[in-house]
């Protein structure tokens, strides 16, 4: 058996998966929440069973031990799975990582000098880092970045119509994010159409608390709506998504709202939060099911900035073979997917109501057969996505 540890850290937590890489599944995952505060706890599953474990966790070093001691705990130390690697999500890679990369001092660094520009993500991600290198320091560890898939954008795509000079001087362009989704998505979505993935023309659709789009156009990303940062492109849970500049300006000017407020405002307070009053789909579905005007108008305002995206990644694949819905609402919720694709015969996207209906963890098509395009549901796998691409990294040295 190969096993690859998936890490995703945050600042005060530390979400870890153990995946077999040979047949893909999941052999335990977990989650340590409140590092470095009062009330610390791991909540851990392992062959179906969840147990709870709180304790004292003053850093991610101390947490990694504490995971250690529960997978001991549960009769499955890591002395005994020999490790393939460890992988690390990182949601910023910049310019200078386009691919999984081996992690060494000199990759922390840059990691670090990264972490400007995604201030909110980094910082945690490479505590996680250090102290899992500390803790396992005779496996692999393998960094596996969100923006990477993107990459291959061309200049057109991801360039901004700003002074060129300021532009590179602060590292201003579309990165995207949501790499690891997109490319496993596209990937699966080629396998379940019995179609080399060279062939197709797609557009993901990652539908989540977070939100983005992609063109991908040969296994390749062309375009994402995401850009500098995750704030860019749908409408998001608590995020605006695309918004007028000049917005920022004018709170400043006439509100007297400081950036950090404005910032605070646009990430964390806008989205679906901002225009229903909640940023749980569930929530706003149903107030809008039941009549509620500002619920119904901020489901208009979602599905038109998608549909927006999927037409413009239309023309610029110049074609469509399949669209692909992805995470938690993507996945779950057929009013979102069924509003997406509304009145689109034209366009040769067709869906089958029933299809649309049914729930499944599986990948599923859910167009008509008069469709032209093939209207898929894929549910997304990004820590297997990361242990796989760490495993191959692992495996090619």
């Amino acid at each position: 058996m190969s096993t690859v540890l998936v890490i995703n850290s945050g600042s005060s937590s530390l979400k870890y998966q153990l995946v077999n890489t040979v047949d893909g599944s999941k052999i335990a995952a977990g989650l340590v929440e409140r590092i470095g505060l009062p009330g610390a706890n791991i909540a851990h599953e392992q062959n179906g069973i969840k147990t709870q474990h709180t304790r004292e966790i003053p850093d991610h070093t101390f947490a990694f031990a504490a995971v250690t001691r529960v997978f001991a705990e549960q009769q499955m130390p890591f002395e005994s799975l020999q490790l393939t690697a460890v992988g690390h999500r990182v949601v910023q890679g910049g310019e200078k990582f386009i691919e999984p990369t081996l992690i060494t001092d000199e990759v922390e660094r840059a990691i670090a000098e990264l972490s400007a520009l995604a201030p909110l993500h980094n910082p945690g991600q490479l505590a996680g880092i250090r102290a899992a290198r500390k803790v396992f320091p005779k496996t692999a560890h393998v960094a596996v970045f969100d923006t990477a898939f993107h990459q291959s954008m061309p200049p057109a795509a991801y360039e901004y119509a700003l002074d060129q000079n300021t532009a590179r001087q602060y590292s201003i362009r579309r990165y995207g994010f949501h790499g690891t989704s997109h490319s496993y998505v596209a990937r699966r979505a080629a396998e379940f159409l019995g179609r080399p993935v060279s062939d197709l023309k797609q557009v993901v659709l990652h539908l989540g608390n977070g939100a983005s789009a992609c063109a991908v156009q040969g296994g390749t990303s062309i375009n994402t709506s995401m850009g500098l940062t995750p704030l860019q492109g749908l409408v998001m849970g608590t995020r605006t998504g695309d918004i007028d500049a000049s917005v920022v300006f004018h709170l400043h000017r006439t509100a007297g709202m400081s950036i950090d407020e404005i910032d605070t405002l646009f990430n964390k307070q806008s989205g679906l939060l901002g225009l229903s009053g909640s940023a749980d789909m569930r929530d706003v579905t149903a107030a809008a099911a039941a009549g509620d005007a500002r619920a119904t108008q901020a489901l208009a305002v979602y599905t038109h900035r998608i549909r927006h995206y999927l037409g413009a990644y239309a023309f610029e694949l110049g074609g469509l073979d399949t669209v692909i819905f992805t995470a938690g609402v993507g996945e779950n919720v057929p009013q979102i997917r069924a509003a997406v694709c509304a009145d689109l015969a034209a366009y040769g996207i067709v869906l089958d109501s029933a299809l649309n209906q049914q729930r499944s963890r599986k990948v599923r098509e859910i167009s008509a057969a008069e469709s032209r395009v093939r209207v898929l549901v894929v549910p997304t796998d990004e820590e297997l996505e990361i242990a796989l691409q760490a495993q191959s990294l692992v495996a090619s040295l």
